[in-house]
């Protein structure tokens, strides 16, 4: 199972939604045929939903704002007339922006993924046909015998005590 986990989150890494969908898949096969397979809080696919979130970022920030990049504007501006960052570059970064009006907040317009979304949990069977759980079913039955068994001589030792107690 851990080389499983391994490959969703090396596939997630590289970026390919089909890979990863296809180990995802994997992982889930091996995790629901398995007993015992423990996910722990799951697989988050972090790489994929920094993306989505970027991807939404950059949605938000195409064409809200009538004026345009201010900010790349500011820089084409006051980066010319200074060789390194200093309070004055600051100042005339601050100042370029002031000139343009306010435009509405990137982070509030932008329409974010739910971050519940890119967490994958698989739960394993409480059985499964494999030699775990057949292992299982035999201790089980074995078990079940030896109370049954336990139970009847106990039964036995009394009825026989009750019989030969006139004797």
């Amino acid at each position: 199972m851990v080389e499983r986990r391994s490959a969703v989150i090396a596939a997630d890494n590289v970026g390919t939604n089909g890979i990863t969908q296809s180990r995802l898949y994997d992982l889930q096969r091996y995790v629901s045929e398995h007993m015992n397979t423990d996910m722990g809080k799951g697989v988050y696919l972090e790489s994929t939903y920094k993306r989505d979130v970027q991807t939404a970022y950059a949605n938000a920030s195409n064409g809200d704002n009538p004026n345009g990049n201010i900010y790349k504007k500011a820089q084409e501006v006051c980066a010319p007339q200074f060789t390194h960052y200093s309070y004055a570059y600051l100042q005339c970064t601050t100042g370029e922006l002031a000139k343009y009006p306010e435009g509405s907040n990137l982070i509030s317009s932008a329409n974010l993924p739910i971050a519940d979304a890119y967490l994958h949990v698989f739960v394993s069977p409480l059985w499964s046909p494999d030699f775990a759980g057949w292992s299982v079913l035999v201790f089980v039955v074995i078990l079940i015998m030896i109370i049954v068994r336990l139970t009847s001589v106990g039964v036995l030792k009394l009825l026989l005590r009750h019989h030969y107690k006139s004797i």
